[in-house]
């Protein structure tokens, strides 16, 4: 009897080809989607199940039970998104599936859990406690001094991350909703990504990219940017942290979304710190600039990895430099557009050379995550500083028009995106 494959999906773009991984006539590939990912399944799928949420633990154990009434219990699950990794862990331990449980993901998902496995591996690591209350957060403040920055424990894309700059601040924890946090002393260092491949015992392809602008940013209107870095003084340093990070969190191969502070120290020596790490492809554009600027599949790698296979990527000879840019929506979504404007750039290779937005009359979803923003821009050159300028270009001259869908007040708001 074939194999019962159990994909656990969320995206409406192309983020993972799931038919190019798995061979959907060898396997009973079936999925469990929403309606917004429901049309990036492929065709051949067996069946496919539409929840509410990925991560609404009922609706998608419902829809796993009537699967496995159907095609049996899946031998493997498949999840790519942060946001999933914990339901196809509980789905994993619940029906005795091979593969990550929960007690293997937590130092994936639980910040504070990752980050005691970096400390203990001699890491550089901001000093961090657990923050059940306020009342923790000022004891650790008293010791420590402010800011601090205090986080959900298994947060995603800078959710409900709070920076605190005194006491009075701490007010601003009251409006949130309960759930485990952490808190941390505030690094004012300049934030790098570092994506790629850990085969178990060292580094396989991996690219490290600096933050134009910040997540936390982002998630107050301001546009996020990312830029390749090509210093070749820096690089090194960078690749001996990353493979440090790797291996502390995991002696098995996965795929990393790592990220860190990196400060000026004496000489040329970089300051790295780490801030946290993700067990998946990174996010936004990132998967699209893999394939596209540099002809490696990380969803591949994440998909071999869930289903058991060691993954295999090549690392090229020599790489292009590739960059992306998210605009956020003027307005919170759900929102219509109603107008855009992007001008040509100065000369050809100047200018994005793929672009994600809504055309106008389409609504713009409420929905978490770096896919549904305003418009999504992706870069490539032949080194950072030219695809620096064509990121922070594109992002002062978009404009993008959206009108909320129950407008209160003035109805259509223009927003031009701010890169620092």
């Amino acid at each position: 009897m074939s194999t019962h494959i159990l994909v656990i999906h969320r995206w409406r773009d192309r983020h993972a080809l799931y038919d190019e991984y798995i061979d959907h006539d060898a396997h009973r590939v079936t999925y469990v989607t929403t309606d917004l990912g429901v049309v990036s399944v492929p065709g051949t799928a067996a069946a496919v199940r539409v929840v509410p949420a990925t991560d609404d633990v009922t609706a998608v154990t419902a829809a796993v039970d009537g699967l496995s009434a159907r095609y049996g219990p899946p031998d493997r699950v498949v999840a790519l998104n942060e946001g999933d990794l914990d339901i196809a862990a509980l789905v994993r331990e619940r029906l005795g599936c091979e593969g990550q449980d929960t007690e293997r993901l937590a130092p994936f998902r639980d910040k504070l859990v990752m980050a005691e496995a970096i400390a203990a591996a001699g890491i550089a690591v901001p000093v961090f406690a657990d923050a059940p209350d306020e009342a923790a957060v000022r004891a650790f403040a008293d010791v420590h001094g402010w800011p601090v920055v205090v986080k959900p424990r298994k947060g995603t894309a800078s959710r409900g991350v709070v920076r605190l700059d005194t006491e009075a601040d701490l007010a601003l924890l009251r409006g949130l909703p309960a759930e485990p946090r952490i808190v941390q002393k505030f690094c004012g260092d300049a934030v790098f990504h570092i994506d790629g491949l850990w085969t178990g015992d060292r580094l396989g392809p991996w690219r490290a990219s600096r933050y134009v602008n910040t997540c936390v940013d982002f998630t107050r209107g301001d546009a996020l940017g990312s830029v390749e870095v090509d210093d070749p003084d820096l690089l090194p340093a960078l690749g001996e942290f990353t493979a440090a990070v790797a291996g502390a969190l995991s002696d098995e191969p996965w795929v990393f979304h790592l990220e860190a502070f990196v400060g000026s120290a004496l000489g040329r020596v970089p300051r790295l710190t780490f801030l946290e790490a993700g067990y998946r492809v990174g996010g936004a554009e990132i998967p699209f600039v893999w394939r596209e600027v540099h002809g490696i599949d990380l969803m591949r790698a994440a998909v071999d990895i869930q289903l058991g296979r060691r993954p295999d990527l090549p690392v090229p000879d020599a790489w292009r430099t590739g960059g992306w840019l998210l605009v956020p929506t003027p307005v919170a979504a759900p929102c219509r557009v109603t107008g855009w404007r992007l001008p040509e750039p100065p000369a050809p290779g100047e200018g994005p050379y793929a672009h994600v937005i809504p055309p106008v009359g389409d609504l713009i979803p409420r929905v978490g995550g770096y896919e549904h923003v305003g418009a999504r821009f992706r870069f490539r050159g032949e080194c950072s500083s030219d695809v620096e300028k064509a990121v922070v270009r594109t992002a002062a001259q978009f404009r993008l028009e959206c009108a909320p869908q129950r407008p209160v007040g003035a109805g259509v708001v223009r927003h031009g995106a701010c890169v620092r």
